[in-house]
């Protein structure tokens, strides 16, 4: 059974920075593509960022893009979402994703994502 489990997540003030990781097991994570999605109150769920588990290739939303940095363990199965610069806008829970569907792609859209964690919250204040 695959499972993702996030943590890390916490308060933190604007300016400041935070790590969250991601914990896959259940199958291979050699040939998928992991995401990273937020979700602030009274909004959809966000694309932020993701990396193929193969070759190491990331990809970001503009809004995060140059703040936040996608990395992964291999050998730990683990996934890693490193925050800086935060601002309040970017408090949300923040969920892991797993697309089992394909090496490369890194889709935006939620529904082509198979597997998801619980999440984690991010508090970001003034």
């Amino acid at each position: 059974q695959v499972q993702l489990v996030e943590s890390g997540g916490g308060l933190v003030q604007a300016g400041g920075s935070l790590s969250v990781s991601c914990a896959a097991s259940g199958r291979s994570f050699s040939n998928v593509v992991m995401a990273w999605f937020r979700q602030a109150p009274g909004k959809e769920r966000e694309f932020v960022g993701g990396v193929n588990w193969l070759g190491g290739r990331t990809y970001y939303a503009d809004s995060v893009k140059g703040r936040f940095t996608i990395s992964r363990d291999n050998a730990k199965n683990t996934v890693y979402l490193q925050m800086n610069s935060l601002k309040p806008e970017d408090t949300a829970v923040y969920s892991c994703a797993a697309d089992i569907d394909t090496s490369t792609l890194i889709s935006t859209g939620i529904d082509a994502y198979d597997y998801w964690g619980q999440g984690t919250q991010v508090t970001v204040s003034l």
